[in-house]
């Protein structure tokens, strides 16, 4: 019983864990499994596997049966008198079980086989690109997380940073040596900041609950969202789905020039038929009689006016369709990585300058703390330094995360 419940503890604390901890590859990794249309994978294989048993029950034989009954207006006679042969009634009734086995089909049915598994092929592919794309909107709604909460632990710090400020100007008013009110300038700051916060934390609430709808993962506030840390891997290779889809497409339309080439081949069948007629294949008995049917048929459709020609000239012109998408793809590609490569210089450099930017406002800073214990300056004063100093630092945290994302969407566009 003890181990049951030591068990069932560090499930529940590892669950706990999980739930409170996320990372940018375990989003895309969610979303590729969760989102809905995941679930089109496995729709696509069951149809697939009931239009292949479909095909193959061409190779099997096939069983017709027809009956009919019919009224002649004029039946065959023979004019010769006292022959004793009674011409066959007007009215006449026919009921045959027919059997045709395919013998040789030169390979149109595997053929056409092999077409369906290459259109299955190509509509996994198109699933795969699809949740692929989700991954910039992931990065978009990750980071954005990430920014909202930089903001809120810089808003945190600035709030501590003016109550540990106020106590001493409250001290600094009753020794006289701070002007009255200036704690109300920084009490009016600090409900300042308190609205900032509840905007923010309101903001990520609208992030967390999009995120979590794709990803199908319940998250909250409690959520720790890990920064990461990406490395760039400039390569002229691209790794896209994409391309992956647009080969695909290609195989597809070889196997239907495969299956078009197949279905002007001869076609060999085996039939037997049976059944009971009045009159049956003697047409001089008017009674029912038995009789059946056996033998051979060749099938060959020699002239079909040029139609097996001009499908393959529409595939051909569809291969070079596929093959202008793809370099327009390809194209496009390389824009955008060349976009994200003078994003990602750009950002870095501007990082270095605002580094310096937060040194120098420290240290305006410092000299304000020092000029509001001594009466020189004003709270305001202190509060627009203080200020200054906090969007420096939300510029560079914003710079931060901004050089991460174009890393990311880098990544993302190269295919890694």
């Amino acid at each position: 019983m003890k181990t049951r419940i030591i068990i069932l503890v560090i499930l529940l604390y590892s669950i706990q864990s999980w739930s409170q901890q996320i990372t940018l590859e375990s989003c895309y990794q969610l979303v590729k499994e969760n989102y809905p249309l995941a679930k089109q994978k496995a729709i696509l294989n069951n149809q697939n596997t009931l239009e292949l048993d479909a095909i193959d029950t061409k190779k099997l034989p096939q069983l017709d049966f027809d009956a009919q009954a019919v009224y002649l207006s004029d039946v065959t006679q023979i004019p010769l008198p006292d022959t004793g042969v009674e011409p066959p009634n007007n009215d006449q009734y026919r009921a045959t079980l027919s059997i045709n086995q395919l013998i040789y089909n030169a390979g149109s049915i595997n053929a056409t086989s092999n077409v369906k598994l290459a259109q299955l092929k190509t509509q996994q592919q198109q699933l795969e690109v699809s949740l692929y794309q989700l991954k910039q909107r992931i990065n978009q709604l990750y980071f954005s997380i990430l920014l909202h909460d930089e903001s809120i632990k810089l808003l945190e710090a600035k709030r501590k940073q003016l109550e540990t400020q106020l106590q001493e100007v409250k001290s600094g008013i009753q020794y006289g040596t701070i002007l009255p009110n200036s704690d109300k300038v920084i009490l009016a700051e600090l409900l300042k900041i308190k609205q900032q916060k509840t905007e923010v934390t309101n903001n990520k609430k609208l992030l967390l609950d999009t995120l979590s709808t794709l990803i199908g993962v319940s998250l909250n506030e409690s959520t720790t969202f890990q920064k990461p840390e990406i490395a760039t891997r400039l390569s002229p290779t691209l790794q896209r789905p994409e391309l992956e889809l647009f080969q695909l497409k290609m195989d597809e339309i070889e196997s239907q020039q495969q299956l078009i080439q197949k279905d002007n081949m001869p076609k060999l069948f085996g039939f037997a038929s049976g059944g009971v007629g009045n009159p049956g294949l003697n047409m001089l008995d008017n009674s029912f009689q038995p009789f059946y049917t056996v033998g051979v048929k060749l099938n060959w459709n020699v002239f079909d006016w040029h139609a097996n020609k001009k499908k393959r000239e529409s595939l051909l012109i569809n291969k070079d369709i596929v093959k202008n998408e793809t370099e327009i793809f390809e194209l496009n590609t390389n824009i955008e990585l060349n976009k994200y490569e003078s994003e990602i210089a750009k950002i870095s450099e501007t990082l270095t300058l605002d580094s310096q930017i937060i040194k120098l406002r420290n240290e305006v800073l410092q000299t304000s703390e020092s000029q509001l214990r001594n009466g020189v300056i004003t709270a305001s004063n202190y509060i627009v330094e203080l200020t200054n100093l906090f969007e420096a630092e939300n510029t560079f945290a914003t710079h931060s995360i901004q050089l991460e994302l174009a890393k990311a969407n880098y990544n993302i566009t190269q295919g890694h």
